[in-house]
């Protein structure tokens, strides 16, 4: 892959005190005024601009003395969403429970078996969030046997809307709605603060009750984890969370997450909840039972947090550990597969194992799809293995879930379900039907290839200059954000000798770089460098780099460190 700076565009409404630096770097990202920077909850979209929210407040002041349950989803969106709306409904009076599906047994979204279970607990009302939108037979059931359903999501809805009493969804066809990246736990959100402020305009607000914005920890790590991109609206809660993080205001749940994956809290910055938190509240939903997440995010004690946040740091442990196992033959099959097809480049990449875990695959597409630089679908057996569970992970430029959507409706009937965003899609298919799946998935995502720019490009925000290569300009980054998807991280190339590598933890290298043709050094570390692939042993020698300047905080000190993001 090349490395190749990003292009600025011309930035003139930015503010004129900020560094040419960050000027560079926001006109890189297209942002035109300093409206877009704001992070005050001034700036975000009005609430009663999302359709629906109004009339979901009202719904849910209907069952103000009923019972309301909230069905979740199994990812880390789904967790924090369900710990949102159970924080807020209990503070304010509501009798609240929730349920999450067995993601094995059940598999995602209201499903009719889902709504069987929650008979159980006879509600009156059913919540979902960060699903729903595609649950018509379970929204049916539910209604059937007389629950009122209100259904919160962003996924993209198909032709057939669920038959709830009431939808909201910044996806909706007509929506007017500024943003459609709102995570499921964003969505969530703007419901509450509706249902905050009908609360206190009919007098059934208590005193001494908490507002919703309280319990913005939980959206910041909800929108960061489910990789939405971070437009300026969605800056603006994940900004605000980690202000409140790191003035110590998190729930315990998130504080005990922080601590086991060894972040401080006083410090913490958004790579840290998609990088260190996130993967250990996924990783219940992905081997074991999303109801350990939910519980630690809902905890008021903190040493009940702490608990289950080891507990799910174990399984983040076993997570990864099946994860390498799966990563070794998914690099195997790709290269069984071959890179060519018919002399032509394979466009969309399907792979499969029976012995793969369906927890697990849409980790291996993620890191297959970095490494090919395509989309990439894995698949494992689900169910009795008839079926096929596959998880998809695209690249800029090409929208999965509407490459899913295209193959549906040229190949009727080869894809039994389907669902996801841009970037990420889940799917079912009959496994004699993989290999048909395959070559229909690599002829689609080549169409839509051939209107992109290739995505064999490590993007840069430039050569930065040794003076500049700096702990104040770390730290001026590091304040400058929230970055995220769609919003990176910035990220610099240059020309630099490594020197003095050396191996650590098996797969990372620690060394010192050197720009060429200076006598300055700098700190340096490359995570998972020697996967096998490209490098075998630390590299040597003058190489092309692309870094990131980041802090390392070792024994009370502040220390620059470089991040090597890639090596041409």
């Amino acid at each position: 892959r090349r490395v190749k700076a990003r292009a600025a565009a011309a930035a003139t409404q930015l503010p004129s005190d900020l560094s040419p630096l960050l000027r560079r770097i926001y006109a890189a990202r297209h942002v035109a005024s300093s409206a877009e920077l704001a992070t005050g909850l001034a700036a975000l979209l009005p609430v009663g601009s999302l359709a629906g929210v109004q009339q979901a407040a009202e719904l849910l002041l209907q069952h103000r003395r009923g019972r309301v349950l909230i069905v979740g989803d199994f990812d880390a969106d789904g967790a924090t969403s369900t710990a949102l709306m159970m924080h807020a409904l209990t503070e304010w009076g509501f009798q609240a429970d929730f349920l999450v599906p067995d993601r094995f047994r059940f598999g995602y979204g209201l499903t009719p078996g889902i709504v069987a279970q929650a008979l159980e607990r006879t509600p009156t009302l059913i919540v979902t969030v960060d699903n729903g939108i595609s649950s018509l037979e379970g929204v049916t059931a539910a209604r059937a046997h007389g629950i009122d359903v209100l259904v919160t999501d962003h996924h993209l809805p198909g032709e057939q809307l669920p038959d709830a009493n009431v939808i909201v969804n910044p996806n909706l066809p007509g929506s007017a709605f500024g943003s459609r990246a709102l995570a499921g736990v964003g969505v969530a959100f703007y419901v509450l603060v509706t249902l905050q402020r009908a609360l206190q305009a009919t007098g059934q607000w208590q005193a001494g009750s908490r507002s919703v914005a309280h319990w913005l920890d939980l959206v910041a790590l909800g929108t960061v984890a489910d990789l939405v991109p971070l437009d300026a609206n969605n800056r603006v809660l994940v900004g605000q969370g980690l202000q409140r993080m790191r003035a110590g205001q998190c729930v315990p749940g998130v504080l005990a997450l922080l601590e086991v994956a060894r972040r401080d809290a006083a410090t913490v910055v958004a790579a840290d909840l998609g990088y260190a938190v996130g993967p250990r509240l996924n990783a219940a939903g992905r081997l074991d039972d999303m109801s350990i997440g939910i519980r630690c995010l809902i905890a008021r004690d903190p040493a009940a947090a702490r608990a289950l946040a080891a507990e799910l740091d174990v399984l983040n442990k076993q997570r990864r550990q099946i994860e390498a196992d799966m990563q070794v033959q998914a690099q195997a099959a790709v290269k069984s597969v071959g890179a060519w097809r018919d002399g032509e480049r394979h466009a969309g990449l399907s792979l499969f194992d029976a012995g793969w875990h369906q927890g697990v695959v849409g980790l291996v597409a993620s890191r297959i799809k970095d490494r090919t630089g395509r989309p990439v679908v894995a698949f494992a057996p689900a169910g009795d293995g008839l079926e096929l569970r596959g998880s998809a992970r695209s690249i800029a430029g090409v929208h999965v879930r509407d490459v899913l959507e295209s193959i549906a409706t040229r190949h009727v009937g080869l894809i039994k379900r389907f669902g996801g965003h841009a970037m990420a899609a889940g799917l079912t298919i009959e496994q004699p039907d993989l290999d048909r799946f395959a070559r229909a998935f690599d002829t689609a995502v080549a169409e839509r290839l051939a209107q992109v720019e290739s995505d064999d490009v490590v993007w840069t925000d430039g050569v930065l200059p040794d003076a500049d290569i700096s702990l104040v300009t770390a730290q001026l980054l590091r304040d400058a954000g929230p970055w995220g998807q769609a919003f990176p991280e910035p990220t610099f190339e240059g020309e630099f000798e490594i020197e003095s590598a050396r191996v650590i933890g098996d797969k990372h290298v620690k060394c010192w770089l050197r720009p060429v043709g200076s006598q300055a050094r700098f700190d340096a570390i490359a995570f998972n460098l020697l996967d096998g692939e490209r490098f075998a042993a630390p590299p040597q020698g003058r190489m092309r780099l692309a870094y990131r300047l980041d802090i390392n905080h070792w024994q009370g000190e502040r220390r620059l460190q470089l991040l090597i993001e890639h090596i041409e």
